[in-house]
């Protein structure tokens, strides 16, 4: 127990000495402020989601007391309430035969029904529009103070020549228009790739208490397609209530194209240039950022379509199973 707390502590000051780096402005700070969940991750998957919280009060409580109050809320939202929930799930498991969900362990491994990875991913969606949400009211309470502080935060990051030249207003609205729904895109990304790396860490080390998923077959609750609607329907209202219903749009949808790379990674089972295909979507994504939407329509095409299912059940004596 006493070890555990220790680990706990050790991660918890290394999360928040990531995300403080951030005051110095430099660009290896944004990275290491970004990657600021992983500690507390890997001691949700490793030592439990009890230690997780014990380092994540510590170090949000040690924020606030040597830097401020504002960081430690925003740490809370962004590194510890993540870590420790997200690892909650990860680890919970219950019989196959029973409803009654119980905490994982090693003896009964093969079992246990996990938590589906797709409802994970839909929790992580539901982080990152309570994130970006809270990031946007730190500028104002209502739509109009907030969009004029994103125009000018905006405006002073292309620097004054492009701020004065000719079109720079129109650009400047279509810009503030889509950096909520960036910002949203972004951190869900992050918070994802922490999950994937805590996972992956915690697997090596011989400390995760669950058997890997099979990623690939990843699916979003089929509600999520009549959540995902709703939201996009009430963009079209006004004030605080459009920025909200963009920024849930805007997670839902990088939800689906998440889904939409499993199904990429199932229906290329067949090809031998497989690795191929997947390097080159990967790396369009990256580079040019707007395939993001292609992948998008095909991870809503699939849950409309089923086109994993018919895919493997047309191949399934001919593909690997893993």
């Amino acid at each position: 127990m006493m070890t555990s707390i220790l680990i706990a502590i050790a991660a918890g000051a290394a999360s928040a000495l990531m995300f403080a780096s951030v005051i110095s402005g430099s660009l290896i700070s944004v990275v290491l402020m970004y990657l600021a969940p992983l500690p507390l991750l890997v001691t949700a998957l490793g030592w439990g989601p009890f230690a997780a919280a014990i380092g994540g009060i510590a170090a949000a409580i040690g924020l606030g007391l040597v830097v401020g109050f504002s960081y430690m809320i925003a740490f809370a939202l962004w590194a510890a309430l993540p870590a420790w929930w997200l690892g909650r799930l990860i680890l919970l498991g219950r019989p196959v035969e029973s409803a009654t969900v119980v905490p994982a362990s090693p003896d009964d491994a093969q079992t246990l029904e996990w938590y589906p990875i797709g409802r994970i991913l839909l929790w992580i969606a539901a982080f990152a529009s309570l994130i970006t949400m809270g990031t946007l009211l730190t500028l104002g309470s209502d739509a109009e103070t907030i969009q004029a502080a994103l125009r000018r935060g905006l405006m002073r990051m292309l620097g004054p020549r492009v701020a004065e030249a000719e079109g720079a207003r129109g650009l400047g609205n279509l810009m503030t228009i889509l950096a909520p729904a960036a910002g949203t895109l972004g951190t869900l990304i992050a918070l994802t790739l922490n999950v994937w790396l805590a996972a992956k860490i915690a697997r090596t080390s011989g400390r995760l208490n669950r058997p890997w998923p099979d990623i690939k077959s990843t699916a979003l609750p089929p509600m999520t397609l009549a959540a995902l609607s709703a939201a996009i329907a009430f963009c079209f209202t006004g004030g605080l209530l459009a920025i909200a219903s963009q920024i849930v749009s805007a997670a839902l949808m990088t939800a689906y194209a998440v889904t939409g790379f499993a199904t990429l990674h199932t229906v290329t089972l067949a090809l031998k240039s497989r690795g191929l295909w997947l390097s080159f979507a990967y790396a369009t994504v990256m580079v040019f950022g707007w395939p993001v939407i292609v992948m998008a329509i095909v991870g809503l095409a699939d849950a409309v379509f089923g086109f994993r299912q018919r895919f493997l059940q047309r191949h399934r004596p001919a593909v690997p199973t893993t």
